[in-house]
């Protein structure tokens, strides 16, 4: 965790952070981190923190079931630029109990406390051979539904 985290005004308590520092390979024409840049670093946080909560890709394999992003909205705030030292964190803030999760993002920059990105993106789970949607086996039901935060941009249960 990061020393930042504690002093960080964060939009729901206790997230699962990264640390990142923007590289100048990560800005565009602009001189900013470009936008693909932001969605891989979401996807980051989310495989790191669902690996902390134990659903590990050993777990999908065994499984045969995985959890796909069906959406994902972002509001870009403020830019970030190359040496910025930037905290990502991470909130589950929806399961439904058999199909659907949702999850929360906010993009910090410590050195003045600027929230730079704030997003939301729901999953399905999928079989990984056929790719169609599935039925969340139990394990993944219990790890989900055992880290969902309250007060965020979930969704309403089907």
């Amino acid at each position: 965790m990061s020393q930042f985290v504690g002093s960080i005004e964060w939009d729901l308590p206790s997230p699962f952070t990264i640390e990142i520092e923007v590289c100048d390979e990560d800005t565009d024409r602009l001189g900013h981190a470009n936008n693909v840049v932001y969605v891989r670093w979401l996807e980051d946080v989310s495989w790191a923190h669902i690996e902390s909560l134990g659903m590990t890709w050993a777990l999908h394999e065994e499984t045969g079931k995985a959890m796909a992003i069906t959406r994902t909205e972002i509001d870009y705030l403020s830019a970030a630029n190359a040496g910025d030292r930037l905290i990502l964190g991470t909130w589950l803030t929806g399961y439904d109990g058999r199909f659907r999760s949702s999850r929360q993002f906010q993009l910090v920059r410590p050195a003045d406390g600027r929230t730079l990105v704030r997003a939301v993106s729901t999953h399905a789970c999928v079989d990984l051979k056929s790719q169609r949607p599935s039925r969340a086996p139990k394990v993944f039901a219990d790890i989900l539904g055992g880290a969902v935060v309250a007060g965020g941009e979930g969704f309403a249960p089907a």
